[in-house]
């Protein structure tokens, strides 16, 4: 009884934009800090070079996840594609965990035990300094259409990132994140290696960095599961898709409610119904189209609805 509409802004619009814009922000960054690296001889500014490298692709995956998962149902996919996205932000912070977090890691290890050999750090500084702005501004873009998210949904802006389905926005809203702390990290570790003449400060500077990819991969990694495997809209939104049920006279009771989450604005509601006795097979019917139009109206995200009729315990 579903008539899903497809909107085509689902996966593009801010969405996109912020992607890219990060992406491009992340390209740049990643050559600079590599040039950097070699010529400073710092493993941090590796480490962030790699850490650059892997937002990249980890952008690169989110715009293909934003594209793929707007494309519309068809015979094959019943349900549309919209779960799509969270396969290809899973292998982001995969991509995340492998290019950034691991190299980091062995850059770190490598500096502490076999030591590394100073250059000249004020490319480094530049860079830093130059990445921290570019890296602000990606920041900025995600956060601006985060914040709106947010305000539009009447949630706490913490909440919502922590629940949004929308990880792409989430996905660059920590990378950035993460970004600029990992460039203090790297100025850290490179001022502490000036002063005292010790690769000490730099392998510590890139452990650091790893163990915070690590935990972005992490934390990118168990949102994008959660979808995957199901999860329900939020219980005060479960609440108002029973109510709104419940106002249609016929509709005696919800039996039985399930809803899932298929993308940032796609979600599907399914129920068994308790009709009143009495009712006839043309007011079933009547009721249920009027319930899907009330629901779809009153909460946009629901795009599909499938009412099952079914008689109360009570009922013979």
């Amino acid at each position: 009884m579903a008539r899903p509409e497809r909107d085509e802004t689902t996966g593009g619009g801010e969405s996109t934009f912020t992607v890219i814009v990060a992406a491009l922000a992340n390209l740049g960054i990643a050559l600079a800090k590599a040039v950097a690296g070699v010529i400073s001889g710092s493993s941090a500014m590796l480490s962030e070079a790699a850490h650059s490298l892997a937002d990249t692709v980890t952008e690169v995956l989110l715009l293909t996840s934003l594209k793929r998962s707007v494309r519309p149902a068809d015979e094959d996919h019943p349900l549309g594609h919209g779960p799509e996205r969270y396969i290809w932000a899973l292998l982001a912070a995969v991509a995340t965990f492998v290019g950034g977090a691991v190299f980091s890691f062995y850059d770190g290890l490598h500096t502490l035990t076999h030591g590394e050999e100073p250059g000249d750090p004020l490319i480094a500084y530049i860079v830093l300094a130059l990445a921290f702005l570019l890296e602000g501004y990606s920041l900025r873009t995600g956060l601006r259409q985060a914040r709106g998210a947010a305000a539009r949904a009447r949630v706490p802006f913490g909440r919502y990132l922590r629940r949004t389905p929308d990880t792409a926005v989430k996905a660059v809203v920590m990378e950035d994140s993460a970004a600029l702390i990992g460039l203090v990290l790297a100025a850290g570790g490179l001022l502490g290696g000036q002063l005292t003449g010790s690769g000490v400060f730099d392998g510590v500077a890139s452990l650091c960095i790893g163990a915070l990819l690590l935990y972005v991969a992490w934390v990118l990694g168990r949102s994008n599961a959660e979808f995957l495997i199901g999860r329900p809209l939020p219980p005060a939104v479960r609440e108002r898709v029973r109510a709104e049920l419940l106002a249609e006279d016929d509709i005696e009771a919800v039996l039985e409610l399930t809803t899932l989450v298929q993308g940032p604005r796609e979600a599907l509601v399914a129920a068994k119904v308790d009709f009143r006795d009495g009712a006839t097979a043309d007011r079933i019917e009547w009721t249920c189209e009027r319930a899907e139009r009330r629901l779809r109206a009153e909460l946009p995200m629901v795009r599909r609805v499938y009412l099952d009729p079914t008689p109360g315990a009570r009922k013979p």
